[in-house]
């Protein structure tokens, strides 16, 4: 049993199997996180308090493909966002690069019952779209996922997993308090992925040397940031 928090501007005491976006970064899902904190910045807007739904889930017996966990790496993570979401990447270089990405690194996960890994919040699409376009290395893709702890979510994908889950109450979310503590972890983030690529302009692996290296899934050097 794990305790995990939705944030939204609505109280959702039983979440609906089958509606929501299907351009989220794990596509359609309900989303959560196992931190009170991130789900009532996630909640709030500039102007608008939102909510924090607690929920208890069941979660033995359920399938859970883990991305940030030692089976995978970045790249199987930004395979299924290209998949899921919509954002401008641009063409040449970056969109050859999103689609080997893509045809590459992208895991077999639409039969999990739930999703374990980062959440592509404006940050974290920044830093995407930087190494798509060749402007920061494999390495410094990798160590930006956990910059600040922007977010790590959970995301339930089956009606098996819906089913297992149960509403236990809803806090506000006051925006006066939450919304900016969302942008400043935002902020720290891109100054320290900033200080990072200045310091190792040149290091690791580039997506230029990915695609002319044919690197594959099973590449030792896509392993060095594993536990």
């Amino acid at each position: 049993m794990i305790t995990l928090y939705h944030g939204s501007a609505n109280i959702i005491e039983v979440p609906v199997y089958g509606q929501g976006n299907r351009h989220n970064d794990y596509g359609l899902g309900f989303y959560c996180t196992e931190r009170l904190d991130l789900a009532k910045e996630w909640a709030c807007t500039e102007n608008n308090d939102g909510f924090a739904n607690e929920y208890l889930l069941r979660d033995e017996e359920l399938k859970v493909i883990d991305l940030s966990g030692g089976e995978y790496h970045v790249l199987n993570w930004l395979a299924i966002l290209l998949e899921n979401r919509t954002f401008s990447i641009g063409q040449g270089l970056p969109e050859a690069a999103g689609k080997y990405i893509h045809d590459t690194f992208l895991p077999q996960y639409e039969d999990y019952d739930a999703i374990r890994g980062y959440r592509a919040d404006d940050s974290y699409l920044s830093f995407a779209g930087a190494f798509l376009n060749n402007t920061i290395s494999f390495e410094q893709l990798g160590r930006a996922m956990k910059l600040e702890k922007l977010g790590e979510q959970i995301v339930l994908k089956s009606e098996k997993a819906f089913d297992r889950l149960r509403f236990v109450r809803a806090e506000v979310a006051n925006n006066e308090i939450f919304y900016p503590r969302k942008t400043s972890r935002d902020r720290l983030a891109r100054e320290a992925s900033r200080k990072d690529k200045e310091e190792s302009p040149l290091e690791g692996l580039y997506v230029i040397d990915i695609i002319r290296n044919k690197i594959s899934n099973d590449d030792p050097r896509l392993r060095w940031n594993l536990p």
